[in-house]
């Protein structure tokens, strides 16, 4: 296994020759998406006509189906089956593995009469139409015996445990710090439910290609996917052939696969013709994962001066009744500030409820909304700025393992951040600066989000016309993998990206690990590298031992590669040329990347410092965010456009979660109140003023060979904490249960007098 110091080795990456490395490069897939010529998972074209399948979702919470009548959807024209759990193909019991090095085991659809939640897909039709699926799905007759049922989270708190295999981690004696420190504060902060409602809802065509089941289906892991549906249907796992070329948004909830790939899978094995399944808006919310509300208390005890003696944050969260996904929402702390004796842990609580899972920034998102307000409040008992606050417990090392960090900019993008957005101008007095009839205030947080590489594998292949192309199971969900990967090919190879093709999306092409925990570019890229590196010395060796070549002679490592040609010193040659002379067939090579044995010797994130204005309107109580700066550090940025819309998008992710975005259950029925995007607010266009992201100059030679990191999540860490802190310096109410909406407000409002 390879070691981090061997990274630090020169490449065409560090070197930047061809020049689009780090550049704003269009998207590689923008004009097919913009055209229409890309086409999702459900608007895949088939060998054949497809029919249409509809999920029919529970309408209690919990209990069993004790009658189901199907006669009528039968009936009705155009119908080709109607399944429940009575007359559901068979499949392998839910969680088992047929091949015990599979990713994912089986998750079987319409397994049996108990229903989980309220949602749940326990009913399928298919017809030639949707229009005739649909109107048959309404004449199922579902009877059900209702079970108890606990989806009260906050009513639920007394029987939480701790999570499987985790306890508390203390450092330190924090009890004992905490009563020495001479000013305390313990406060606790609520968070909601929030959906994903990704722009393209889960969905799935299918058909059989002899015995090889073809599917394409959104999903942001490509192996996962492609084992759980072979484990389910019982086949090998090379007789199920996965597509997921082209993703409208994932942010976590596309991580794992739904009953629409199984049953759309099922349907064209059992009709012998192409099926589309695709999930509803509103059964999105109930049939797909979700991230789970938390309660959230910190304490923290400093010195006078600001330096911290203690600080803890646990949280507790909730999940499914037969899950254990917890939201880790008190992790990051262990590694943002320094102080002696800390506590940090969680609390789980099941519940008859959809499964929780990961959301854009798992942890980090809600995490930040606590501790990074608590900071803020702690620096005003203090009498601090709250950038001199945190400024005060900069850590020198990893607080928990000690680990020398590998990067750490964080103390750079809040000083330079406040510089930019002008937090000098920002009156530390809440309440004192109005616009019109607007009461004024400024706010910042900080961001952290650990690094992280996995094992992947790419393949590199040049053709006679010098076509480089880059043949990877990566997911793109929107984030620019495909471009990524081209800036990578021609950095590596010298061609024009104009002269690269990308691949990617099909379970057949070497495998790596999807879109997900801001590792996706970092482990595909730097997989790619290697590819494309190990391409790149078997042309340089063709070269130098063609007797045709004007290399022909050379030392392969003086061999250099730009603008189409290979060459040394003054001796060069089109690589076209070099391709149809010496191997007209083409050339191909691959690479992997793996973990290097000594990478977590160092301690490994991402950071950034979040400043806003808003606008608090004192007789509404409305928000209103004027402006946003981000300030990053994450690495050596690998396209301009693509990170910056990255960490942008997340910073507007962070204003829906602390004004707009939330989910309520209603604990009668064990069901999520909004159900679709006319009720489940999100931050929009008209709610935003001016907003911009600023990426420091940095690269990480400990985090990969690119020296890139991840940026997807980090905008998103941070940035709502931002948001409330400038609320309070507004108005002076401090709001600790989010989305922080009018009415949480006005009466805080009403008693200071405005």
């Amino acid at each position: 296994m390879s070691s981090v110091r061997d990274w630090e080795a020169s490449n065409p990456i560090k070197e930047g020759r061809q020049g689009v490395f780090g550049k704003p490069v269009d998207r590689y897939e923008g004009p097919l998406k913009v055209t229409g010529a890309a086409p999702y998972a459900y608007e895949v074209e088939p060998p054949s006509p497809a029919a249409y399948g509809v999920m029919i979702g529970a309408e209690i919470a919990c209990g069993r189906i004790v009658a189901a009548d199907i006669a009528e959807a039968q009936a009705q024209p155009g119908v080709r089956l109607v399944w429940t759990h009575a007359n559901a193909p068979a499949q392998a019991p839910k969680g088992t593995r047929k091949h015990p090095r599979s990713t994912s085991p089986s998750r079987p659809a319409l397994e049996d009469n108990r229903v989980a939640y309220f949602g749940q897909p326990v009913a399928f039709v298919v017809a030639d139409t949707l229009e005739q699926a649909v109107g048959a799905s309404h004449l199922v007759r579902l009877s059900y015996a209702e079970e108890p049922q606990n989806s009260d989270f906050h009513a639920s708190l007394a029987e939480a445990v701790d999570p499987p295999g985790e306890e508390d981690v203390e450092i330190g004696d924090f009890d004992a710090g905490l009563a020495a420190s001479a000013v305390k504060l313990d406060e606790t902060w609520t968070t909601p439910i929030q959906n994903h409602v990704q722009m393209e809802p889960c969905a799935t065509t299918a058909w059989w290609d002899g015995e090889t089941c073809v599917v394409h289906t959104s999903v942001q892991m490509v192996k996962p996917a492609q084992h759980g549906l072979a484990e389910t249907l019982g086949i090998d796992r090379d007789a199920v052939r996965l597509l997921t070329r082209y993703i409208g948004g994932g942010f976590g909830g596309k991580g794992q696969t739904y009953d629409d790939l199984t049953l759309a899978a099922l349907a064209a094995r059992e009709l012998r013709q192409p099926v589309k399944v695709a999930f509803t808006r509103r059964q999105m919310m109930h049939g797909t994962i979700h991230r789970p509300a938390t309660v959230q208390r910190v304490r923290l005890g400093a010195d006078r001066d600001g330096r911290l003696n203690a600080m803890s944050i646990v949280t507790w969260t909730h999940c499914h009744r037969d899950g254990q996904f917890t939201e880790h929402a008190s992790n990051f702390a262990r590694s943002l500030y320094a102080a002696p004796n800390r506590l940090t842990g969680h609390r789980l609580v099941k519940l008859d409820l959809p499964g929780a899972g990961p959301m854009r920034a798992p942890g980090e998102a809600s995490g930040t909304l606590s501790l990074e307000c608590a900071m803020d409040e702690l620096a005003e008992q203090l009498g601090l700025d709250p950038i001199e606050l945190r400024i005060r417990n900069e850590p020198e090392a990893d607080p928990e393992t000690g680990k020398p960090f590998s990067m750490r900019q964080l103390v750079r993008c809040m000083t330079e951040g406040a510089q930019q957005f002008g937090w000098d101008r920002r009156n530390p007095k809440p309440g004192q600066v109005r616009d019109g009839r607007w009461l004024v205030g400024l706010g910042m947080a900080a961001a952290i989000r650990g690094n992280f590489l996995l094992p992947a594998k790419c393949s590199f292949s040049v053709d006679v016309d010098g076509i480089v192309t880059v043949r990877q199971g990566m997911t793109d969900i929107g984030t620019g993998t495909y471009t990524v990967l081209a800036q990578i090919a021609a950095e590596t190879l010298g061609v024009p990206l104009e002269k690269v093709r990308v691949e990617i999306g099909d379970s057949e092409l070497p495998p790596a690990p999807g879109s997900g925990g801001q590792f996706g570019a970092a482990t595909a890229g730097s997989a790619a590298l290697d590819a494309g590196m190990n391409l790149r010395k078997a042309l340089a060796e063709l070269a130098v031992n063609d007797p045709a070549s004007p290399l022909h002679g050379a030392a392969v490592e003086a061999v250099a590669f730009h603008d189409g040609l290979i060459a040394v010193e003054n001796r060069s040659e089109t690589l076209v040329d070099l391709v149809r002379r010496s191997a007209p067939q083409g050339l191909a090579a691959e690479g992997e990347i793996r973990p290097a044995a000594d990478a977590r010797n160092w301690s490994q994130h991402t950071y950034g410092a979040h400043f806003c204005e808003v606008g608090v309107d004192p007789v509404t109580g409305e928000t209103r965010v004027r402006r946003m700066l981000g300030v990053f550090a994450a690495g050596r940025i690998v396209n301009a456009k693509t990170a910056r819309s990255q960490l942008t998008g997340g910073m507007i992710w962070g204003v829906a979660s602390a004004i707009h975005e939330g989910n309520a259950v209603d604990a009668r029925y064990g069901s999520l109140i909004n159900q679709d995007l006319a009720q489940y607010m999100v931050t929009v266009q008209a709610d935003l003023g001016e907003l911009d992201a600023v990426m420091l100059d940095e690269v990480d030679d400990k985090a990969n060979p690119l020296g890139i990191k991840g940026v997807g999540e980090l905008g998103n860490s941070g940035a709502g904490a931002a948001v409330a802190n400038a609320i309070y310096n507004a108005c002076g109410v401090r709001v600790r249960d989010y989305p922080i909406t009018p009415d949480k407000l006005l009466p805080g409002l009403i008693r200071a007098g405005f």
